[in-house]
């Protein structure tokens, strides 16, 4: 596992420095230098633009239009900036969305993936005409892509852009591990294993995403992309924009979209949808009682697929150390359960994968997968009790 600078805390450096917070009785007992305090300035800022140079290819297209959105945070001059430095189009801004206000007046939750929260960015979009519309979250380290679809916008999953991407980065030749956490979609190790690549999963988080060795990409369902582990080694909306733009300007000189290469995706490797069952409660032993019941009577087929493998994750695997998890391998699916570790949320990570074909076959594929994912919502919300 990597274990240089810039990486997130993980056990159990993490319990050791909360048990140093516990003890502390009072802020004014706490230590203070009184000196050797450095004030960074724009350098900082400088060296991070120079650097994003690194993450596209020379002399590549740079023709893609984009609409943006800094969903109220601190993403905007950043990103103008590095799409300047890279010869990008001025990316039309959001303007209700595009200066931080910690309100955030427009939208219920700051967040992407929200509904309603990029309402504002398709009605720009459907005013100007873009390639693509990018967003980030508010502090900007994630990074959400929809495009046009039908006459419309929709938004791209974070495991269709976390595909694109990985597949833009093989065709320019990247070296190097290809990572992803264990919810995300399992297409990545099929496009690594295609591509003779190494390819690792990870617990959930980039603070695991980001120990692994020889990193060259990873990312992670929730709209999170290292795309340049050298520069940072973590999320990174900024970049991650920059060559998801770098590639919908690619394939626009060839006369195709983002949704042209899902395509061509899900006809080499079969077609991997992915879903959630997300279930917030008030009381979290709602939570418990749903997770004790699943470990002691384990469902043995859901959307009347045989679970064919059931892991406690608490245990551990060969490859994973112990989270507080459940996964279902079942015949073309597969299941993830773990209560959030950030919201009082239990989630359920779902995929399953329908063989492709040809192109012709992909509405039909789409009709399958839509089916069976309802399906295993409505079974394993029945196993769980929730």
């Amino acid at each position: 596992m990597y274990l240089g600078d810039g990486s997130q805390i993980v056990p159990p450096a993490d319990t050791g420095i909360a048990a140093e917070i516990d003890a502390i009785d009072a802020l004014a007992d706490v230590p203070r230098p009184q000196a050797g305090w450095q004030t960074l300035d724009d350098a900082v800022l400088d060296a991070y633009l120079a650097r994003t140079d690194a993450v596209l290819a020379p002399d590549s297209p740079r023709t893609a239009r984009t609409v943006y959105t800094a969903m109220h945070g601190v993403g905007k001059d950043v990103l103008l900036a590095a799409f300047a430095r890279a010869g990008f189009p001025e990316p039309v801004l959001v303007a209700e969305q595009a200066e931080p206000d910690p309100d955030f007046p427009t939208v219920a939750f700051p967040n992407p993936e929200e509904p309603g929260a990029m309402d504002l960015a398709f009605a720009v979009a459907r005013e100007t005409g873009p390639d693509l519309i990018i967003a980030n979250d508010p502090d900007a380290d994630r990074c959400a892509v929809a495009v046009a679809h039908e006459g419309d916008w929709r938004m791209l999953r974070g495991d269709e852009v976390g595909s694109l991407l990985a597949a833009h980065l093989v065709r320019r030749g990247a070296r190097g591990t290809f990572a992803e956490s264990i919810v995300s979609s399992s297409l990545l190790g099929r496009i690594a294993e295609k591509a003779g690549l190494p390819y690792e999963e990870t617990l959930t988080g980039f603070k695991w995403i980001a120990r692994v060795d020889g990193l060259r990409y990873g990312y992670e369902e929730a709209l999170g992309y290292c795309v340049d582990p050298d520069g940072v080694r973590d999320k990174d909306g900024i970049t991650a924009a920059l060559l998801v733009t770098e590639l919908a300007s690619a394939l626009k000189s060839e006369g195709r979209t983002l949704l042209d290469l899902l395509d061509d995706l899900a006809v080499e490797h079969g077609l991997h949808a992915t879903d959630q069952l997300s279930v917030r409660v008030e009381d979290l032993t709602v939570i418990a009682r749903a997770m004790r019941r699943l470990r002691e009577v384990p469902p043995a087929s859901l959307a009347g697929l045989a679970v064919t493998r059931a892991e406690d994750l608490t245990l551990g695997t060969d490859t994973l150390p112990p989270t507080d998890g459940l996964r279902y391998t079942l015949d073309g699916a597969r299941v993830i359960v773990r209560p959030s570790g950030t919201e009082p949320k239990l989630k359920c990570y779902l995929e399953v994968v329908v063989p492709v074909a040809t192109h012709a076959d992909l509405p039909a594929a789409r009709g399958t997968a839509d089916g069976l994912l309802t399906a295993i919502k409505r079974d394993l919300s029945a196993a769980a009790g929730i």
